[in-house]
């Protein structure tokens, strides 16, 4: 990250920018140990899944108004219903074991959280 006295854009101020940058490495590092005939089908899927959040994030924060901005952060919640339900795939297909899953659900959940409350208040 540039360093804090520089003018950065204004999401890399965003806590819940910055935790969905996280939850996307942590995906990267658990899909990379996917079997690597996965790698068109469900990591490729869970991939673009969590990189949405965060450029969903980013992007809004650009919009003119608030009401385009409230519409991404919707987008980047809708990425993270798609992540767990792909995480429910990837569990059942012995992908993720049990920790890593409920690592990845307790993170979607927390983020969901925080985007809905920043969507509520871009909308008062």
């Amino acid at each position: 990250m540039p360093d804090e006295t520089k003018r950065g854009f204004n999401f890399e101020k965003l806590d819940v920018w910055q935790r969905a940058v996280d939850l996307a490495a942590f995906i990267y590092d658990v899909t990379g140990k996917f079997p690597s005939d996965e790698r068109f089908g469900i990591t490729s899927q869970m991939r673009r899944a969590v990189v949405s959040v965060s450029s969903n994030i980013a992007e809004g924060s650009s919009r003119s108004s608030r009401q385009d901005f409230a519409r991404f952060v919707e987008l980047a919640v809708g990425s993270l219903y798609e992540l767990v339900s792909q995480g429910f795939i990837a569990q059942k297909q012995g992908f993720l074991d049990e920790q890593v899953f409920q690592k990845l659900y307790s993170d979607s959940e927390a983020l969901i959280r925080m985007l809905s409350g920043l969507r509520n208040h871009l909308r008062s």
